[in-house]
């Protein structure tokens, strides 16, 4: 899987949750800086070159789905992250955010509670 670049991965967003979608209506969901038609219906070729989107043709127009789900990505940006922000160490991802004050401990004893119950 390729990388996406902020918009692509704002337009995935749109599709995930549209599940199909016609230039259109990705548009009308777009909430910040409209691109132009063009652009937007470019970005989603895109899309789908690199494997994210592919379409159905009614005669002119497509309309694209998603072709990757959002839980794939998900674990593979997670990967990425963790590799490349925290030495591959979820250890100090966890870290991290107690360090932020993002994660309480309430949530941390939560976090503890799954994963012996994982075992």
């Amino acid at each position: 899987m390729q990388k996406l670049t902020n918009k692509e991965e704002e337009i995935m967003q749109i599709l995930w949750k549209l599940k199909k979608a016609f230039v259109k209506e990705v548009m009308a969901e777009i909430t910040e800086e409209t691109p132009h038609y063009n652009t937007l219906s470019t970005i989603i070729r895109n899309l789908e070159d690199k494997g994210y989107v592919g379409h159905n043709a009614f005669g002119n127009t497509h309309q694209y789905y998603p072709v990757v789900t959002i839980e794939d990505y998900r674990k593979r940006f997670m990967k990425n992250a963790i590799e490349n922000y925290f030495n591959s160490s979820y250890k100090n991802l966890v870290s991290f955010f107690a360090e932020e004050q993002k994660i309480s401990a309430d949530e941390l004893r939560e976090i503890l509670e799954i994963i012996e119950n994982k075992k």
